[in-house]
């Protein structure tokens, strides 16, 4: 998916740049299957590009998205009421999440993501707790970790670019103690929407046809079920959304290429022509512009908590072995 996102706060501070899509590496034949939708080469390579750009500056002023979601997620974990003895971050970036925590949760951090260059851009200094870090692809995480090796497993915005969401949730899981945790954030399938509509009217009307603009997610009703099927018990998911305001569409797609979150469908188009940018700047600001001046760009967030089954977990009593009348609490 392309994430493209500046605060209107943030944006007056910074200047205003066109920026065109990227162009893309090669896709390598090894790592693009049958079923696969995402070039994970090309992204492990926009993160990288994203991470070393200005000595790391510019990609920590758009943290801002995963600042905000990282306090959610770190909120809910409060609400566990449990402290663990480490905590694996997968798809951690430069530790978002992992920056949230202390003594009182845990004692050890493991910060796991495909990108080398994101993963070490900020030094332990920021950290209060033992950090560890990991390069390797969330993917195939059963490869880094053993299984039924972990108290406590977290995801931060990373698993919305992974080709197998299903196989990845079995692997945390199978990695996990039992009664362990999986808590996790992803974007869903409203995120970005006045962007697409907007990139897709464009090109209508100006190729008369459709590319792959910005990725495919995965939408919210399905995510319970993936829980499920995945093997997690006691779940919890709920949607929130996030809204940024850009002076234009050209400062969210540079806020965008910034946080690595460019295009990396298999099947995307190397470039953005620069008239159906312009058509599509012109349709974004007719249908969704705000009234003080400047554009919206909603995020759709999921958050989701899943424990790993364990006997000593509290289950529903058997129907019918109830003790008090409903009609009686009424």
């Amino acid at each position: 998916m392309a994430l493209f996102s500046r605060s209107i706060a943030t944006a007056a501070t910074r200047p205003t740049r066109a920026a065109v899509a990227s162009r893309s590496t090669p896709i390598n034949p090894n790592s693009v299957g049958p079923f696969q939708v995402f070039d994970r080469n090309a992204k492990r390579a926009q993160r990288d590009r994203a991470a070393l750009r200005d000595g790391g500056h510019r990609s920590r002023t758009v943290d801002y998205l995963r600042n905000e979601v990282a306090e959610n997620m770190i909120e809910r974990l409060l609400d566990v009421k449990r402290r663990f003895s480490e905590i694996v971050d997968v798809g951690s970036g430069p530790g978002h999440f992992a920056k949230l925590l202390d003594q009182n949760v845990t004692d050890k951090v493991t910060m796991l993501d495909m990108s080398e260059k994101l993963l070490h851009r900020d030094p332990d200094s920021d950290f209060e707790v033992d950090v560890q870090r990991m390069h390797a692809d969330e993917e195939s995480l059963l490869n880094s970790l053993k299984p039924s090796s972990v108290p406590a497993i977290t995801s931060c915005l990373s698993l919305h670019w992974t080709n197998d969401l299903p196989g990845v949730l079995i692997q945390i899981r199978e990695a996990l103690l039992p009664d362990g945790l999986f808590l996790g954030a992803m974007l869903g399938g409203d995120t970005l929407f006045e962007l697409r509509t907007s990139l897709q009217l464009a090109e209508v009307e100006r190729e008369g046809g459709l590319g792959i603009r910005v990725s495919p997610m995965t939408d919210t009703r399905d995510v319970t079920n993936l829980l499920g099927r995945a093997g997690f018990t006691l779940l919890t998911v709920d949607i929130d959304e996030v809204r940024f305001a850009y002076p234009s569409i050209f400062e969210l797609m540079e806020d965008l290429q910034s946080m690595g979150e460019s295009n990396a469908v298999v099947e995307r188009r190397p470039l953005i022509k620069r008239d159906i940018l312009t058509a599509a700047s012109a349709i974004y600001q007719s249908m969704h512009g705000l009234e003080e001046g400047g554009i919206p760009a909603t995020f759709q967030v999921i958050y989701m908590i899943g424990w790993k089954p364990d006997p000593r977990q509290p289950k529903p009593l058997e129907r019918g072995t109830g003790k008090t009348n409903l009609q009686d609490v009424l």
